[in-house]
């Protein structure tokens, strides 16, 4: 009997964290106006902050998992979580850089658009599971696209500012 209640609780969960994801959401992009306000490396260090959100939104599920009878509320929250983050990452890259910052006629066109695809890719996976290989392929596509994206001179002024940042 307490198997079967185990069960009915996890189906209720999985339904109201599956319809709270099909709400409709505001759109919440860039302007697209070339108004010069929002800077790149912002940008990279929100998708970095997403994917240390989804990875303690999946060791959250995972754990509180052990009991989800008593941890229904928590679940629910945590799986929202995961996603919407995701999701935020999947709207950066989308209406931010593929939209707006990437341009056609650039030579290295391809080389940014593939870890922007992987990004995409990943992103998704990570809102159909709690593997963590998932997060980590998530990193490493945005480190990918992060080397290619900033030109050298670009990357080592980032690594500069970064580095008297701390120092302070």
């Amino acid at each position: 009997m307490k198997q079967k209640n185990v069960r009915t609780l996890i189906g209720m969960v999985m339904g109201l964290a599956l319809t709270m994801a099909l709400v409709p959401k505001p759109v919440e992009g860039h302007c697209q106006i070339p108004c010069g306000i929002y800077g790149d490396e912002m940008r990279f260090q929100m998708l970095e902050e997403h994917i240390t959100t989804i990875q303690k939104s999946m060791d959250s599920i995972v754990e509180l998992s052990a009991d989800p009878g008593k941890n229904a509320n928590q679940l629910i929250r945590w799986v929202v979580n995961k996603d919407t983050h995701a999701d935020e990452m999947a709207s950066i890259v989308t209406q931010y850089f593929l939209q707006q910052r990437l341009k056609l006629d650039d030579p290295q066109w391809a080389a940014k658009v593939k870890p922007c695809h992987e990004i995409l890719f990943y992103a998704m996976r990570t809102k159909q599971t709690t593997d963590l290989a998932n997060v980590e392929k998530l990193r490493a596509a945005v480190a990918a696209f992060k080397a290619v994206y900033f030109t050298k001179e670009q990357a080592e002024h980032l690594e500069e500012s970064h580095s008297s940042e701390h120092a302070r």
